[in-house]
């Protein structure tokens, strides 16, 4: 059964910092693009960053560009999101996918995890 299992959500003040974790299981990943998208309430789901997993290329919302890294640690085979100077409007729940190829376009993701709520106070 495949799964990516998601971690690191809570809650922070503004300017705090968390970080995230998606730790896929059930199938080999290596050679599929690894993302993150978020959804706030009342909101689409949006593209947050994707990193390849053979080159370590990378690509990010320009609404986090300078504050998020996603980076893949190889032998845990984990991929995290760290997340800096977190705001307010930061707050959604974040979801873990995977994609044969990198895109930021939620449906060309076929695997995703359940999602990890992150909430930032003001």
């Amino acid at each position: 059964q495949v799964q990516l299992a998601e971690s690191g959500g809570g809650l922070v003040q503004a300017g705090g910092s968390l970080r995230l974790s998606c730790a896929p299981s059930g199938r080999t990943f290596r050679s599929y693009a690894m993302a993150w998208f978020r959804q706030a309430p009342g909101k689409e789901r949006e593209f947050v960053a994707s990193l390849t997993w053979t080159n370590g290329g990378t690509d990010y919302a320009d609404s986090v560009k300078g504050r998020f890294t996603i980076s893949i640690d190889n032998v845990a085979n984990t991929v995290f999101l760290q997340m800096n100077s977190l705001k307010p409007e930061d707050t959604a729940v974040y979801y873990c996918a995977a994609a044969r190829g990198v895109t930021r376009l939620p449906s060309r993701y076929d695997y995703w995890g359940q999602g990890t709520q992150v909430t930032v106070s003001s």
